[in-house]
């Protein structure tokens, strides 16, 4: 009996024992990795391996693919190991070793990452070692090459049970297709609505196409489901009722009708904010716990205004499979050279980030640079400007403590003057972060750019409301946001996540925000397939609602340092009328169709209207339709109009239009 995390396993033998009785403990009711190194464990020599072959956690993975570019002369920082590492791993899901991926490379990147594999493979065999990937991949191998083995691991599992069978990959796949061929005894769990990990290599046509693999096959319906009101599961079945790739069934609950689907339309982030915090005051006042309720987004960006106006609420929260925003590792590093800039006697600041990105600066350097700075009586950064007097430094560390100094003297210099969210691009761009970033080539790494494109955002929000401000106000601020661990030690605390990380989960009440067109569904799965995923993922998180389910969409939204206007969601046009209660948070404006700029200059406030009218001239005067433009997080596109507000509207090499407040929107010109 195979499952996918270890406490489902534990759960599962003490189950099994609790029915059976001892016997349970003879059985094999483990995860895929885990029943993998068993097999291995007795089988390794066949495969030229040692029984006491050492299984590499991630970071050691990391730290050998790094010894391989380094042996291969490759520069680790356009090759970053950890995204490196992630293809081999994607690959390897894939049941491609390293020979195969080698006649299969297209292009340069590819074939370094064909020669890290081949190169990364030497030494784990070297080393008797295997990783994750290698325990399903090896035993796949192992019963391919030695028909014996497979016999003998079919006789002795007669009987082949998988749960959450929808989360398999290709792997995992051919693993348990050998094992069950032959007897034919497979019961496999899962439902393909809630199949939402393409991203980490799992196929949902592993569980769509189980009847043509065992044509003999007996399907068994598990619709009842005993968490949610009738409502929210009908809401529910009419928005996955329109993908196409799925099998035919609807859930039922006998735990009565409950409260219609609330849709709330807001007119931005922050109303929505406002709006789910002012109701999770009113729950909590009407007898609901704060642990009653969960907030969903589709990606965590999303979360930074909701935290800062729980924050200002005094609502305890904590985010679940994350990390808060401002504690986030990537938001620490940009608000540490922040730090450096507006005080260069911060040590603590400078050390963080002296070698983030990496700069060929370890442990031996950062300690030389400490003792002199000190036997000088000079902070860390004017040591660094004095490296060459350093007499214990080798020169490449001697030369990047240079360029360092160089840099931030160059920042420092521009902080002066400039407005916080374009000094703090500049320290991004410069110091060569978000480029490190996008080097390596990782969903993950995609996702702490966009956090970074998010901290802008707040930096431009700060100039905006704040235009006499300075850096010194602005991480202030930021720092009164941060304050937030007393609220974390609560134990009713209202719980913040992706719907990737809701999977499984239950709650009273549950909030799934940003409902728009381009953040949910996310601009990135305009494609069918993609969508239909996307759509499982709003499945999903409606399901987890037990009693309340509300959705909140915006109007305009600032998000990743861009204004949008987006349309409402078409997962909330999915859900039959008769099941919604719609409630408009909209500012008066949206009511009236009157733009509020408007009506006040109307109404004699000439001086606000000066000031758009400006803004506007601005604009017109910068950018024409046909100038193509850059966007750190959208990419290339082209300018298609010139509107109010200082808005222009951009077509995207990637097809998505999108309107964008150049005020905020990190836009960069490159002509015609």
């Amino acid at each position: 009996a195979i499952t996918f995390t270890n406490k489902a396993a534990g759960e599962m033998k003490e189950r099994i024992e609790a029915i059976v009785g001892p016997v349970a403990r003879t059985m094999w009711v483990s995860t895929f990795h885990s029943a993998c190194a068993r097999i291995l464990r007795k089988e390794a020599q066949l495969l030229g391996y040692q029984r006491n072959f050492t299984i590499y956690d991630a970071a050691d993975q990391v730290r050998v693919v790094k010894r391989c570019l380094t042996e291969l002369g490759e520069d680790i920082k356009r090759f970053p190991p950890k995204g490196i590492q992630a293809v081999i791993s994607s690959v390897k899901n894939r049941l491609i070793d390293a020979d195969e991926f080698g006649e299969m490379v297209e292009n340069f990147f590819d074939d370094t990452v064909a020669k890290t594999y081949d190169l990364y493979q030497q030494k784990l065999f070297a080393n008797n070692a295997m990783d994750f990937d290698d325990l399903i991949m090896r035993t796949v191998d192992l019963f391919r090459r030695f028909p014996d083995r497979l016999e003998h691991y079919r006789h002795a599992f007669r009987h082949v049970l998988v749960d959450e069978y929808q989360d398999t990959n290709h792997a995992q796949y051919v693993l348990v297709t050998m094992l069950g061929e032959e007897h034919r005894n497979v019961c496999v769990v899962g439902d393909d609505d809630q199949s939402i990990y393409s991203w980490r290599g799992a196929d949902v046509r592993n569980i769509l196409d189980f009847e043509k693999d065992f044509p003999e096959a007996t399907v068994i319906k598990l619709e009842q489901n005993y968490r949610s009101t009738r409502t929210i599961l009908a809401a529910a079945n009419q928005v996955i009722h329109n993908n196409r790739d799925r099998k035919s069934k609807d859930l039922w609950s006998d735990l009565g009708e409950g409260d219609k689907v609330r849709v709330v339309e807001v007119e931005d982030e922050h109303a929505e904010a406002r709006y789910v915090a002012g109701e999770v005051s009113r729950l909590r006042d009407g007898g609901h716990a704060a642990g009653d309720i969960a907030v969903f987004y589709r990606v965590n960006a999303q979360s930074r205004v909701l935290e800062d106006i729980l924050v200002r609420y005094g609502i305890p929260y904590r985010v679940i499979g994350g990390t808060k925003f401002y504690e986030r590792a990537e938001i620490k590093d940009a608000l540490a050279y922040l730090l450096c800039l507006n005080n260069p006697a911060d040590s603590v600041s400078l050390l963080r980030v002296i070698n983030t990105p990496k700069r060929g600066l370890g442990k031996a350097a950062v300690a030389a640079l400490t003792r002199f700075a000190e036997a000088e009586g000079v902070s860390l950064l004017e040591a660094a400007g004095r490296a060459d007097d350093i007499a214990d430094l080798r020169p490449a560390a001697m030369r990047s403590l240079k360029e360092f100094y160089g840099v931030m003297s160059r920042l420092s210099d521009a902080a002066q003057a400039g407005p916080v969210a374009q000094t703090l691009e500049e320290a991004l761009t410069a110091t060569g972060y978000l480029d490190a970033l996008a080097a390596e080539r990782t969903v993950e790494a995609e996702g702490r750019s966009e956090n970074l494109q998010e901290l802008v955002g707040v930096a431009a929000e700060y100039d905006h409301r704040a235009p006499e401000g300075s850096l010194s106000e602005f991480l202030q601020e930021i720092s009164l946001y941060t304050d937030t661990d007393r609220l974390a030690e609560l134990s009713e605390t209202v719980t913040l996540m992706t719907l990737h990380n809701a999977k499984g989960l239950e709650f009273p009440v549950v909030f799934i925000i940003g409902a728009e067109e381009g953040v949910f569904p996310h601009s990135r799965s305009i494609e069918e397939q993609n969508l239909e995923e996307e759509r499982r993922l709003c499945y999903v998180g409606m399901t987890r609602a037990k009693e309340r389910l509300y959705f909140t969409y915006a109007s305009t939204r600032n998000l990743y340092g861009a204004r949008n206007y987006n349309m409402a969601s078409r997962f909330i046009d999915e859900i039959g009328s008769e099941l919604v209660e719609l409630v408009s948070a909209a500012s008066r404006r949206r009511f009236f169709g009157v733009d509020a700029g408007k009506a006040a200059a109307v109404s004699g406030e000439s001086e606000a209207a000066g000031v758009d009218d400006g803004v506007d001239a601005v604009v017109a005067s910068f950018f024409h339709p046909g100038d193509r433009v850059l966007h750190a997080v959208f990419g290339e596109g082209r300018v298609t109009g010139v509107e109010a507000g200082g808005t222009v509207a951009v077509t995207f090499v990637d097809g998505s239009e999108r309107k964008l407040m150049v005020e905020y929107a990190p836009l960069k010109k490159l002509g015609k």
